[in-house]
């Protein structure tokens, strides 16, 4: 930890997600040298049983919810309950996070044959993926899930405004949120790769046992066809996005069952699947 005033940085601990550093900063006409926050990215190895996954580029921030959600999403593991043991070790180069699973997961029977072939980058899911089949992947439908008004959809949405943290201290990151069929917002997970956060999401949800068939999960991204996968994984049956789905996420959720929600805003939204779920606040009011 240094003195700004020397031209030093100041660290938080990794869990904060952000550090500062020094900045010029030009506002009307004056010029100022102060600290700034900016979030955090660096390499965090999956290791299952010894045998290095992947390598993404994620805010060091939720590492267990993160290991437990990337293990499910990406079908390393069937069940929480296989994901025995997480290790978080810092490294020089960045951060390993080493995990035991149990025999039967299929993690347990990775080889270098498996990895990926290229680090994630935060910005994409998928990178390193050797085969096509690995790249799109058909999740079973989810549940029936219950219904949702829009005044519900609209709460959530304020709310998560102000449940933003490191966005709110270095505009960088994205949230993905989940909230209850009133439109509480119950859990908040934050990253700079919009995947991380809904990897991390979902850990969460597993680990406080939560129905992904009672409520509803925000992102504050475009809803790619891979966040509809992940979703579909976790069993999440209505998914919104702040802003657009693409074509693919539209048929995946078509074929997955999810409510897809795009371009989430203060009084509008579009959706674009199974639009039976979201219901209006009162009889009267349209669908």
């Amino acid at each position: 930890m240094g003195n700004p005033d020397d031209g030093t940085t100041i660290e938080y601990p990794a869990t904060v997600g952000f550090v500062t550093r020094r900045v010029d900063r030009w506002r009307h006409g004056q010029a100022t040298h102060e600290d700034d926050c900016v979030a955090e990215e660096m390499p965090i190895a999956m290791v299952y049983n010894g045998v290095s996954f992947a390598v993404m580029m994620a805010t060091p921030h939720d590492l267990h919810d993160f290991a437990l959600g990337f293990s499910l999403s990406e079908g390393l593991i069937q069940a929480p309950e296989q994901l025995l043991d997480v290790q978080v070790h810092t490294l020089l180069e960045g951060i390993k996070v080493a995990m035991q699973v149990a025999p039967e997961a299929h993690a347990a029977h990775l080889d270098r044959a498996h990895e990926r072939l290229l680090s994630g980058r935060s910005g994409c899911g998928i990178c390193g993926t050797r085969d096509l089949e690995q790249a799109i992947r058909q999740n079973p439908p989810v549940g029936a899930g219950g219904t949702l008004t829009r005044d519900a959809l609209e709460r959530a949405l304020a709310q998560l405004q102000t449940r933003q943290p490191m966005n709110a201290a270095t505009g960088a990151v994205h949230a993905a949120a989940w909230a209850d069929s009133n439109g509480d917002i119950l859990l908040v997970r934050e990253d700079v790769g919009r995947h991380n956060a809904l990897d991390k999401l979902i850990g969460a949800m597993r680990r406080a046992d939560i129905d992904p068939n009672a409520g509803m999960a925000l992102i504050t991204s475009r809803a790619s066809y891979e966040m509809v996968t992940k979703s579909a994984s976790a069993g999440i049956t209505v998914l919104a996005a702040i802003s657009a789905p693409t074509a693919l996420a539209i048929e995946l959720a078509r074929s997955a069952g999810i409510t897809l929600i795009g371009f989430t805003r203060p009084g509008s939204h579009n959706i674009y699947t199974h639009p039976d779920r979201l219901i209006p606040a009162h009889p009267r009011e349209p669908r």
